[in-house]
């Protein structure tokens, strides 16, 4: 199993990204999907959660801002970052539900 996050980068607040995780080694349309954060000094953190029929469920602080997504020929998981907050900054996993995989992870700073 491979996961291997991209996308991060230094915003300004207000600002957007779109995180990647491209996967391979499992079926991927047959997994739940996550992807988590683990900011400075703190826990990691579950933020959004994609069923295997596209449903996304997320924490309530990312409602509105963000959103995921997949594409099952391409074996990749999104998450589009809108509106980002300095709360935000964090390095951001994806996690395969079910089988306790992380990838390495991207890192997203928020700053003026």
């Amino acid at each position: 199993v491979q996961l291997v996050e991209s996308g991060g980068g230094m915003v300004q607040p207000g600002g957007s990204l779109t995180l990647s995780c491209a996967t391979s080694g499992f079926f991927f349309s047959m997994y739940d999907l996550s992807w988590y954060r683990q900011a400075p000094g703190k826990g990691r953190e579950l933020v959004a959660t994609i069923s295997k029929d596209g449903t996304g469920i997320y924490r309530d602080s990312v409602k509105g801002r963000f959103t995921i997504s997949r594409d099952n020929d391409k074996n990749t998981m999104y998450l589009i970052l809108n509106n980002l907050k300095p709360e935000d900054t964090a390095i951001y996993y994806c996690y395969l539900v079910g089988r306790h995989y992380f990838g390495q992870g991207t890192q997203v700073t928020v700053s003026s």
